[in-house]
C-alpha cells in the first residue's frame, strides 16, 4: 500500500492542535513554537503533494478510499486534482505567516489574571481549522465532504468569539458583545447554509445510490443515472445555496464584515484568505460536476448576483471608515469575479475564477496582516486616526501599499492575472456581463488608493509621531508574501499548468467549449 499522502498532510496539523492544546498554561511561548513547526512541517507535506501532481495525468491523484459507514455507502475517499492542489498549497502556504503575525494575539491582557486569553487554544483552533479546510479540498465523497464543511465552523465560531480585535473602539462590555454577535450570525448563516445542503446530500444518495463522485461520474457516462431535470436543479439549488453561504455572494454576505472586523486580524485572514474558499471551490467541484444541466439553468441568475457582489462590495468599500471592514467589503466584490469566472462557462473564466483563489488569498492576507500590524500600533481600526505613517514607518507604508496594489490587480502583480482571464471568459461568453464587471476595477482602485492616501500621506497626525517601523517577525510575514505576488504576476505558469487540465475536466462535465472568435473574411 502506497504511503497516505494526503492523509497524513491533513492529519499532521489535527494532530499538532492536540498536542498544542495540551502544552502546560505556564507555557505559551512552547505552544507558539510547537504549531509554527506543525504548520511549517504541514507545508513541507503539501509541497511533496504539489511537486508529485502530474498536470494532464488522472483527474484525481494520490487517491485513497476505505469502507467508512457501509450501510449508507459512505466511504473515507480523498483524491485530489489541478484546484484541489493549488487550494490545498495555498492554504499550507498561509497557516505559518497567520500564526506568525498572531503571535501576541491571544496572549494575556496587562496583568490582570481575569483577562487571560487561551494562548494554547488560539493556536490548536488555527490549527484545527487548517487540517479541516485542507481535507475539504481532497475529500471525493460528498457526505465526507458535508461532514468537514460543516464542523470546521467550530473551531471558526470560537476563534472569533473568544479572540476578538483589540483594537475595539468601545468598552469592554460592548467588544465583547459585538464579538459575540459576529460570532453567532457567522455560525447561524453558515449553520442554516448547511441544513439546507444537508438535505440536498440525502436527496443525491436517493437519485444516485452512492457519495462518491467518481461513481456517480461513471453512472452518469454509462446511462445508468438518469436524473429528472426539476430533481437535479432542486439538488443543485441545495448545494449552492450553502457553497454561496460561505463564499460569500450577495444577498448571503452579511456575516462576512461583522466576522473580519471583530476577529484578529489573523482570523480574518483565515475567514477570508482559507476558509471562504471552501465555497468557490466547492461550486467546481460539486455544482458543476454533479449537477452539469442544472449549473447551466441557474448561470443566468448567478452571473447577476455576481456582478451586484462586484459593485455592491466596492461601492460599500469606498464608503467605510473602518479598515478592516473596507478589507472585507473589497473581498465581497472580489468573490464576485470568482463566481463571475466559475459560471461564465468558458475555459478562460474558470481558469481565471481558481487563480483568483489563489491570488486573492495571498494579496488578502499581504494587505489585512500589514493593516493589522498598523492597527496594533495605533489601537484604532478607523482610518480616520491616521495620517503621515510613510514619513515615520516606511517599511510598513511600503509593504501597506504593494498588497494594496495587488488588490486592485495592478500588472505586474498576481491578482492581475486571475482578474484578466476572468474579464476575458466573461467577455467571450457575455459581452455585457464583461463590461459592468470592468466597474468593480475603477471602483477597486478608488477605495484602495483613497485609503492609502488618508493613512499614509500628508501631515503626520498626532498619536502617529513615534509609530516605530516593521519588526524582524512583521517582515518575516510581510516580505514573502509581497515577493510571491510580484513572481506569480510575472511567472504564473506553476499554477496555470496545474489548474488548467482540471479545468478541461470541468467543462467537459458541463459540455461547454469556448466561444470561437468572429473574424471576418478578407476580401
Amino acid at each position: 500500500m502506497s504511503f497516505p499522502l494526503l492523509t497524513a498532510t491533513a492529519a499532521l496539523p489535527a494532530i499538532g492542535a492536540i498536542a498544542t492544546a495540551a502544552v502546560p498554561a505556564a507555557r505559551r511561548t512552547a505552544a507558539k513554537w510547537l504549531a509554527l513547526a506543525v504548520s511549517l512541517a504541514t507545508l513541507v507535506l503539501a509541497g511533496i503533494v504539489f511537486a508529485r501532481f502530474e498536470p494532464g495525468g488522472e483527474r484525481y491523484q494520490l487517491t485513497e478510499s476505505h469502507a467508512w459507514i457501509k450501510d449508507f455507502g459512505v466511504r473515507y475517499e480523498l483524491g485530489v486534482d489541478g484546484i484541489g492542489v493549488a487550494l490545498l498549497a495555498l492554504t499550507a502556504l498561509l497557516i505559518p505567516f497567520v500564526i506568525l503575525a498572531g503571535w501576541h494575539d491571544a496572549d494575556p491582557l496587562e496583568t490582570n489574571s481575569s483577562r487571560w486569553r487561551p494562548t494554547q487554544g488560539f493556536f490548536a483552533l488555527i490549527l484545527m481549522v487548517e487540517a479541516m479546510v485542507i481535507l475539504s479540498f481532497v475529500a471525493t465523497d460528498v457526505f465526507l465532504f458535508y461532514i468537514l464543511f460543516e464542523a470546521m465552523l467550530i473551531p471558526m465560531y470560537f476563534l472569533i468569539g473568544g479572540f476578538g480585535d483589540r483594537a475595539h473602539t468601545g468598552s469592554d462590555e460592548n467588544a465583547a458583545a459585538q464579538r459575540s454577535y459576529a460570532a453567532v450570525k457567522f455560525l447561524l448563516y453558515n449553520l442554516a447554509g448547511g441544513l439546507i445542503m444537508l438535505a440536498a446530500v440525502i436527496g443525491l444518495y436517493v437519485v444516485a445510490g452512492s457519495f462518491s463522485l467518481s461513481e456517480i461520474a461513471e453512472a452518469r457516462a454509462n446511462g445508468s443515472l438518469d436524473m429528472a431535470t426539476s430533481t437535479e436543479r432542486w439538488l443543485f439549488l441545495g448545494f449552492f445555496f450553502a457553497f454561496a453561504v460561505k463564499a460569500p455572494l450577495w444577498p448571503l454576505h452579511t456575516w462576512l464584515p461583522n466576522a473580519m472586523g471583530e476577529a484578529t486580524t489573523p482570523v480574518a485572514v483565515l475567514i477570508t484568505a482559507v476558509v471562504d474558499k471552501v465555497g468557490t471551490f466547492a461550486m467546481l467541484r460539486f455544482c458543476l460536476q454533479l449537477f452539469p444541466e442544472a449549473s447551466k439553468w441557474a448561470t443566468p441568475v448567478i452571473l447577476v448576483l455576481a456582478l451586484i457582489s462586484i459593485i455592491y462590495g466596492a461601492l460599500l468599500a469606498v464608503g467605510q471608515r473602518d479598515i478592516k471592514r473596507l478589507i472585507a467589503y473589497a473581498s465581497i466584490s472580489h468573490f464576485g469575479f470568482i463566481v463571475l469566472g466559475i459560471f461564465a462557462m468558458t475555459s478562460q473564466g474558470q481558469s481565471g475564477a481558481t487563480l483568483y483563489m489563489v491570488n486573492h488569498g495571498i494579496s488578502t492576507a499581504a494587505l489585512m496582516l500589514v493593516a493589522g500590524f498598523l492597527i496594533t500600533r495605533r489601537g484604532s481600526r478607523l482610518i480616520a486616526d491616521y495620517g503621515g505613517v510613510q514619513k515615520v514607518a516606511p517599511l510598513l507604508a511600503g509593504t501597506f501599499l504593494i498588497g494594496g496594489l495587488a488588490t486592485l490587480s495592478l500588472p505586474g502583480l498576481a491578482p492581475f492575472v486571475s482578474e484578466f482571464l476572468v474579464l476575458v471568459g466573461a467577455f467571450s461568453a457575455y459581452p455585457v456581463v464583461g463590461i459592468i464587471a470592468t466597474v468593480g476595477i475603477v471602483l477597486a482602485a478608488l477605495y484602495v488608493l483613497v485609503l492609502y492616501q488618508r493613512t499614509m500621506t500628508g501631515p503626520v497626525r498626532e498619536g502617529i509621531g513615534g509609530m516605530p517601523d516593521l519588526k524582524v517577525r512583521e517582515l518575516a510575514v510581510a516580505l514573502p508574501l509581497i515577493a510571491l505576488l510580484i513572481f506569480l504576476g510575472v511567472f504564473p505558469k506553476p499554477l496555470t499548468e496545474v489548474v488548467n487540465p482540471a479545468v478541461q475536466h470541468t467543462m467537459h462535465d458541463v459540455q461547454k467549449k469556448d466561444p470561437q472568435p468572429e473574424v471576418e473574411a478578407a476580401k
